[in-house]
C-alpha cells in the first residue's frame, strides 16, 4: 500500500544558512504578492472596461491563474520586480505562486459551488509579520546525508537537524520511500523541514482484529473507551495559562509595531514576543505528541473504531468551553485515527452527527428526551440502569458496529437522531442508490431529509 507521509524535523541552523533561509522564504513572499497585485489589476480594469460598455472580445486579455500561467507572467517580469532573483533558487518563486494558484483555485470553486465546507474569501496579500516564512522545494538535490544528522537542499545547501533522521533513512536506503519534497517552515521560535514522501507500507493488522471500541471524547476526559478505560485529559494550555497571561501583560506594555504611525517594534517587544511563542509552541507539541500516542495505541490494538461525528466548529462558538474544546483537540483524534486506522489494516466507523449517544441506555435501548450537560452520570428509568454518561455513550457506540456489519457495506440501520431527540424506538435509515434498506423500525422519516443520517464508513 502506498502513501504519502510527512516526516517533520528541526533544523540548527547558522545565521549564515538562517539568512539564506530568510532570503527564500521572503522571495516566495514578493512572487505571491506581485503575482497577486497582478491578478487583481486585470480583474479590475476588466471590471471597469464592462461598466464602460466594451464588447467581451475587446476587454483585457485574462490572467492565467494556473501555476504554470502565473510563473510565465512571472519569469517574463522578474528582471525588473526582482533584480536579484539569481540569488535564491526558482523554487522560492515558486513557492509563492503554487500557494497563490492553489488560493485561486479554491476561491473560484467555492464561488462556483464545486468545494465543499464554508466560503472560501479571495487570497490576501502575504505579510512580513503575521504570515509564517516558509519555501518548498521539490527538485534538485533533496536527500538525508549517512549520518542521518544532516540534510541537503538546494542552493541552501547542508543544514544541520536537531534529532536524527533515521527513521526516514532507513525506508530510504531500503528503496521503500522515496522524498518527494521538503518545506523549510519557521514555527514556534525555530526552523523545521517537513518531508513529504511516498511509503509503500505493508500490510499490517491490529493486535485484536476482532476488537471492537466506542471512543467518546470530552473535556473531564480526554477520552472514554467501551471497555472502560479512561484517558485523562492532560489539559495543556490550561496548565502554561498562567505563564501566557505573565507574558502577555509584559508584552502590552512594550513598544510593538504599530502600521498607522508605522513604528518599528522595540527589541525587548521582540524578545518578549519570542518566549510568549515559544510557549504556545510548547503547548501546541505537547498536545500533538499525547494525541498521536493515543492514537496510535488505538489503531494497533483494536480492528474497528467508532467515534462521533461532532460538530467542532459550532461547539466551538460556545464561549464557556471553547479553549477546553480546542485545548483537547476533537477533530484531530478523528483526522488521525482516520489514517492510522488504515495503516494499520483497521477500519473506523462514524456514527451520525445527531445520534443520541448519550441519550441512549446501553442496557434497554431507551432514549431520553432531554439530558442536561452538568448531569454525569446515566440513570434509566425503565431497566434502572446507572452508568457514567461518557462511558454509556462510549458503548453505544461500540454497539453501532454490530448494525452496521448486519446491515452491510450498502445500508446500514441505526439509532439516529436530528436536532430535536425522537421518543426511544424510531430508527433512522439512510438509503444508498440502488440498495434496499434493512432493519427499518419504527416510524421512518421521509427519504431525503437532513435527519436521515446515519452510521458510515471513514475512508
Amino acid at each position: 500500500m502506498k502513501t504519502i507521509q510527512a516526516y517533520r524535523f528541526a533544523l540548527d541552523l547558522t545565521p549564515s544558512q538562517e539568512r539564506d533561509v530568510w532570503a527564500h522564504a521572503g522571495a516566495a513572499r514578493v512572487a505571491h504578492n506581485w503575482a497577486l497585485a497582478r491578478v487583481k489589476a486585470v480583474m479590475d480594469q476588466r471590471a471597469a472596461e464592462r461598466s464602460y460598455g466594451v464588447p467581451e472580445e475587446l476587454l483585457t486579455p485574462s490572467l492565467s491563474w494556473s501555476l504554470a500561467g502565473l510563473r510565465k507572467v512571472w519569469n517574463s517580469a522578474k528582471p525588473q520586480v526582482a533584480p536579484w532573483w539569481r540569488q535564491v533558487s526558482k523554487e522560492a518563486f515558486n513557492t509563492g505562486l503554487d500557494a497563490l494558484a492553489r488560493g485561486l483555485k479554491n476561491w473560484a470553486d467555492s464561488r462556483a459551488g464545486r468545494r465543499a465546507g464554508r466560503s472560501v474569501g479571495f487570497p490576501r496579500f502575504a505579510s512580513r509579520r503575521r504570515s509564517s516564512p516558509s519555501v518548498r522545494f521539490t527538485t534538485g538535490a533533496i536527500r538525508v546525508e549517512p549520518d542521518r544528522m544532516h540534510v541537503v537542499l538546494p542552493r541552501i545547501g547542508r543544514l544541520k537537524l536537531h534529532e536524527s533522521a533515521r527513521k526516514l533513512a532507513r525506508r530510504v536506503d531500503a528503496g521503500s520511500a522515496r522524498i518527494m519534497s521538503a518545506t523549510v517552515r519557521r514555527d514556534g521560535g525555530r526552523w523545521h523541514v517537513c518531508f513529504c514522501v511516498e511509503v509503500q507500507r505493508g500490510e499490517q493488522v491490529p493486535a485484536r482484529p476482532t476488537s471492537v471500541v466506542g471512543v467518546d471524547v470530552g473535556i473531564a476526559h480526554l477520552a472514554v473507551l467501551s471497555t472502560g478505560e479512561v484517558i485523562d485529559n492532560p489539559r495543556h494550555l490550561l496548565t502554561a495559562q498562567q505563564r501566557i497571561r505573565m507574558l502577555s501583560r509584559a508584552l502590552s506594555r512594550k513598544a510593538g509595531p504599530n502600521r498607522r504611525t508605522e513604528r518599528r517594534p522595540s527589541n525587548r517587544w521582540r524578545r518578549v514576543s519570542a518566549r510568549l511563542g515559544r510557549v504556545h509552541a510548547r503547548v501546541a507539541n505537547l498536545r500533538r505528541d499525547g494525541l498521536h500516542k493515543l492514537t496510535t495505541r488505538l489503531a494497533r490494538e483494536h480492528g474497528t473504531i467508532v467515534v462521533e461525528d461532532l460538530n467542532v466548529t459550532g461547539m466551538l462558538r460556545n464561549p464557556r468551553l471553547a479553549r477546553h474544546i480546542a485545548d483537547a483537540g476533537f477533530a484531530e483524534i478523528r483526522r488521525q485515527l482516520a489514517y492510522k486506522t488504515e495503516w494499520n489494516g483497521g477500519r473506523l466507523l462514524v456514527a451520525d452527527r445527531w445520534y443520541p449517544s448519550s441519550k441512549t441506555c446501553s442496557g434497554c435501548g431507551t432514549v431520553k428526551t432531554k439530558l442536561a450537560l452538568f448531569e454525569r452520570a446515566y440513570h434509566c428509568q425503565t431497566c434502572s440502569l446507572s452508568i457514567d454518561r461518557d462511558r454509556n455513550a462510549a458503548l453505544n457506540l461500540a454497539a453501532l458496529a454490530a448494525e452496521y456489519d448486519t446491515a452491510g457495506s450498502g445500508s446500514v440501520a441505526a439509532r439516529g437522531a436530528d436536532r430535536k431527540t425522537r421518543v426511544s424506538g424510531q430508527v433512522a435509515v439512510k438509503r444508498e442508490p440502488g440498495t434496499t434498506p434493512v432493519g427499518q423500525t419504527g416510524n421512518v422519516p421521509p427519504q431525503g431529509r437532513a435527519t436521515d443520517r446515519v452510521l458510515t464508513k471513514a475512508h
